[in-house]
């Protein structure tokens, strides 16, 4: 490899470490209790009464998982 590939594997390290980071910060935060106030969706499920973790994925309404999705790619694909 040369250096510019070096330099991009760095980078793109980094910028994983930095997201597995605040994914860790975010899980702690639901754990302990903070919730954003409001409905997550216009049936009116509350953000309340989403679960913790991978038990999440069972609760948010499948236009929102979706949403996420293509919000995610989006950012690893423009950043």
């Amino acid at each position: 490899g040369d250096q510019a590939n070096f330099d991009r594997l760095r980078f793109v390290e980094l910028k994983h470490g930095r997201i597995s980071m605040l994914a860790v910060v975010g899980y702690l935060v639901q754990e302990a209790g903070i919730r954003l106030p409001g409905n997550i969706d216009y049936e009116g499920t509350s953000f309340s009464s989403i679960r913790n973790g991978f038990a999440a994925f069972k609760d948010i309404p499948s236009g929102g998982l979706a949403q996420l999705v293509l919000f995610v790619g989006f950012l690893e694909l423009a950043v």
